[in-house]
C-alpha cells in the first residue's frame, strides 16, 4: 500500500485495503490482549503473598482476559478464503403456496435481524411478495467485518413445522425455504465474465419504490447462457446501477458454482438450484407438538426457537464454522495419508 503507484489500479487497491482493514482487525485485539498478559504477568511476580487486596485485583484482570480470549477464540473459526468479505443474501420460497411465502418472510426477518445484532448495514436489492402473505423471494446485500463468514452456515434448505395461521382447521403444516449466500468479490477476483456468454433483459420495477423506480425501465435481468443462471436486481433508480449490482452478484453465484464443480469450465457445468424440498434440509425448525431448532450437520440444537427466529443464531453459526474447520482438516489429513 505504501508503493507509489497503488491506486493506479483502483479496483486492486480497493481489494488489498479491504484485505489490510481485515488483518488489521484480527491482528489488534490478540496484541492488546498478550500486551494485558505481559503486564498482569509482571505484576504477579513483583507481588508479595501479604499483598491480598492487589492479588485479588490480578485475579479480577486475568477473569476479564479469559472472556477476551474465549470471545476472539471464534474469529479463528474465519479460515475460508472468502469469509472477510461482504455477502449477498437470497431466500426463495419452497412449494406450499402461502405457507412457504410467510416461511420466507420469517427467514428473512430472522437474518436481517442476526445482521442487526452483529451491526452489518443491509440493502435490499430485489423482492418479490407474496399475493396473500410473505414473499417468494428476497435478495440483499450485507456489509461488515466478516460477514459472509457469520452468514455462510445459513445456506441451504429450512424447513418449518407449525400450526399453520392459514389454516382454518389449525393443521400442523410442514414449509420450506432455500436460502443463498454468497461472498461479494472484487472485480479482479473470482470468475470472468464475458459479456457474449450474457443475455440481459430490462423491464419495469415492481413494488413499492421512488418515482423513477416504478415508472421507467430500471429493472435488469442477467441470464448467463452457459450455465443458466438468472440473476436480477431492481431496486436501484437506474439502470446502469441494477446491472453493475447484478453483475456482482452473478460472478458470486459463478465462482460459488465453479468452486462446487472443483475447477471445472463454466461451459460444463449447470446451475441448477437445490430443490426447497423435504430431504435436502440443513437445519429444522419445530413449533408444534415442541418447540425446537436443530442443526442437521452439525447435530446443534435449542429449546429456545423464538429466540432463534428472532435473530438469536451466535449458537448455530458457532458450531457450523467448527464442523466446517474440522471437516476440512480431516480432509487434509485423509490426503496426507493418501
Amino acid at each position: 500500500m505504501n508503493q507509489p503507484d497503488f491506486w493506479q489500479d483502483q479496483n486492486r487497491a480497493k481489494s488489498v485495503s479491504r484485505s489490510c482493514e481485515n488483518l488489521k482487525k484480527q491482528v489488534e485485539p490478540w496484541e492488546e490482549i498478550a500486551k494485558e498478559a505481559e503486564d498482569n504477568l509482571a505484576l504477579a511476580k513483583e507481588v508479595k503473598e501479604e499483598d491480598k487486596e492487589l492479588i485479588k485485583e490480578i485475579k479480577k484482570e486475568v477473569l476479564k482476559l479469559e472472556k477476551k480470549l474465549s470471545k476472539l477464540e471464534f474469529t479463528v473459526l474465519f479460515s475460508g478464503p472468502y469469509d472477510g468479505h461482504d455477502a449477498v443474501a437470497a431466500i426463495h420460497a419452497g412449494t406450499g403456496g402461502t405457507e412457504a411465502q410467510d416461511w420466507a418472510q420469517m427467514l428473512w426477518r430472522m437474518l436481517l435481524r442476526y445482521c442487526g445484532k452483529k451491526g452489518f448495514e443491509t440493502k435490499i436489492i430485489d423482492e418479490t411478495r407474496g399475493q396473500e402473505a410473505g414473499i417468494k423471494s428476497a435478495m440483499f446485500e450485507v456489509s461488515g467485518s466478516f460477514a459472509f463468514g457469520h452468514l455462510k452456515s445459513e445456506a441451504g434448505v429450512h424447513r418449518l413445522v407449525r400450526i399453520s395461521p392459514f389454516d382454518a382447521e389449525k393443521m400442523r403444516h410442514t414449509s420450506f425455504a432455500l436460502v443463498e449466500v454468497m461472498p461479494i468479490l472484487a472485480d479482479n477476483e473470482g470468475v470472468e465474465i464475458n459479456e457474449k456468454d450474457l443475455k440481459i433483459d430490462v423491464f419495469r420495477s415492481g413494488g413499492a419504490g421512488g418515482q423513477s423506480v416504478n415508472r421507467t425501465d430500471s429493472a435488469v435481468r442477467l441470464t448467463h447462457l452457459p450455465t443458466g443462471l438468472v440473476v436480477k436486481c431492481q431496486n436501484e433508480r437506474s439502470q446502469s446501477q441494477n446491472k453493475k449490482i447484478a453483475l456482482k452478484i452473478l460472478r458470486a453465484k459463478l465462482t460459488e458454482l465453479q468452486a462446487r464443480a472443483k475447477g471445472a469450465k463454466l461451459s460444463e457445468i449447470r446451475g441448477e438450484v437445490l430443490a426447497a424440498a423435504w430431504g435436502n434440509q440443513i437445519r429444522s425448525y419445530v413449533l408444534q407438538p415442541y418447540k425446537m431448532v436443530k442443526d442437521h450437520r452439525t447435530d446443534f440444537e435449542t429449546s429456545d426457537a423464538e429466540a432463534v427466529l428472532d435473530g438469536e443464531l451466535d449458537g448455530l453459526v458457532e458450531s457450523y464454522l467448527r464442523y466446517s474447520k474440522q471437516d476440512r482438516q480431516d480432509k487434509r489429513d485423509k490426503q496426507d495419508k493418501d
